[in-house]
């Protein structure tokens, strides 16, 4: 296999992983994963909401899940560890799947989305978007966007800021896509660059005021 084609397979094989944990884990609050290989197998960190649940009793869910990775998906020695998302309201997927979970029991889409924009924005967010499309007002597919503050719509530093995730709910009327973006409370480059200058502009100030007297 060619070193394309070996990183193509790859990478189709973390997304393959990464759909299969977000389904089997949602309740836990799946917030996504990280998987290097290692001399001694392939390291697999999983974050979630709540841990214990992908650990399981005894740890048995968790040593099924290896069991899993391994023969499923072709994972070479797989040592998983379990990491506690710290700000869950500011990972886009956790919340993509918490809108999903509250369409599934009934809530309508809108006050769902609203209610996450809030939380989201609570927690500190510069700025977020959320997007449902499906059947939401007729037979014809159509889709409700919200929004609050600030957020990169392109460029490199989008891919950098901007954390951006999806989730689908199977409901009666049909399959609806939940997209989710958040720019955490960060500052962008160029307001670090430009407050930089200004500091080096009011330390040259005063000493030329020093110079003065």
């Amino acid at each position: 296999m060619s070193i394309k084609k070996y990183f193509v397979h790859e990478g189709y094989k973390e997304m393959q992983i990464d759909e299969y944990l977000m389904k089997e884990f949602e309740r836990a609050g799946y917030a996504g994963m990280e998987m290097y290989k290692t001399p001694l197998g392939t390291r697999i960190t999983i974050y979630a909401e709540r841990p214990g649940i992908i650990i399981g009793r005894g740890g048995m869910t968790i040593k099924k899940l290896a069991e899993i990775l391994e023969k499923r998906f072709g994972v070479e020695r797989p040592q998983i560890a379990i990491a506690q998302v710290q700000n869950p309201e500011l990972n886009a997927k956790v919340m993509a799947l918490r809108i999903a979970r509250a369409m599934e029991k009934g809530i309508n889409f809108r006050r769902a989305a609203f209610v996450a924009l809030r939380q989201i924005m609570d927690a500190g967010a510069r700025g977020a978007e959320i997007i449902i499309s499906g059947k939401l007002r007729s037979e014809r597919a159509n889709y409700e966007k919200v929004k609050a503050g600030e957020l990169l719509k392109a460029g490199e530093k989008k891919e950098i800021l901007v954390d951006e995730a999806k989730a689908e709910v199977l409901l009666k009327p049909g399959k609806y896509g939940i997209k989710v973006r958040i720019m955490p409370p960060v500052k962008t480059p160029d307001e670090i660059t430009i407050k930089e200058r200004a500091e080096l502009k009011e330390e040259g100030e005063e000493d030329g005021n020093t110079e003065d007297e």
